[in-house]
């Protein structure tokens, strides 16, 4: 049997990761729309915050589960299934992004997988924010982080779509 890593150092390099790819997403993004090049605008943020992201997010939650629940404080001390079932619809979105742009489906499908993840990230968010007045650890900065990620999905998806 393979033991998988339960330092949250693991799980916590994954997390800075994400940030890294939806930011570049969402840095090329929003370049593209000060150039007027919405279709462009949608394939990055498509490209890098939902299929990048929903790749590492996969690992960080499946494969580095017991990682990513102590970083989080939700070790239960085994294997929680739950948390692996989040990393496979990470893992679902994350290449249906990806295949739709490889395949060239347009701004309106890669559009509707963007406007699909931030509902997600934003039902995810408000339950993180509900969490925090229970938690011992205040982890702010990271539930402000998650909030603008989803808000900002929210913003091209709508976008792409209208």
């Amino acid at each position: 049997m393979i033991m998988v890593s339960d330092n949250p150092r693991v799980s916590t390099l994954l997390m800075q990761l994400t940030w890294i790819l939806g930011g570049v997403g969402f840095w090329n993004g929003f370049d593209a729309l000060n150039t007027g090049d919405l279709p462009a605008a949608i394939q990055s943020v498509a490209v890098w915050a939902v299929g990048g992201v929903g790749l590492v997010s996969f690992i960080r939650h499946a494969v580095f589960h017991r990682s990513d629940a102590v970083r989080m404080g939700w070790d239960l001390g085994q294997r929680n299934d739950f948390q692996i079932e989040v990393g496979f619809a990470n893992l679902a979105w994350g290449i249906v992004a990806l295949v739709a742009w490889v395949k060239g489906w347009g701004t309106l499908v890669l559009g509707s997988l963007v406007l699909m993840f931030g509902i997600y990230m934003l039902q995810a968010a408000v339950l993180h924010w509900l969490e925090l007045r229970q938690s011992k650890r205040r982890r702010i900065t990271s539930h402000l982080a998650s909030s603008v990620f989803a808000v900002c999905l929210l913003w091209f998806g709508i976008l792409a779509l209208s």
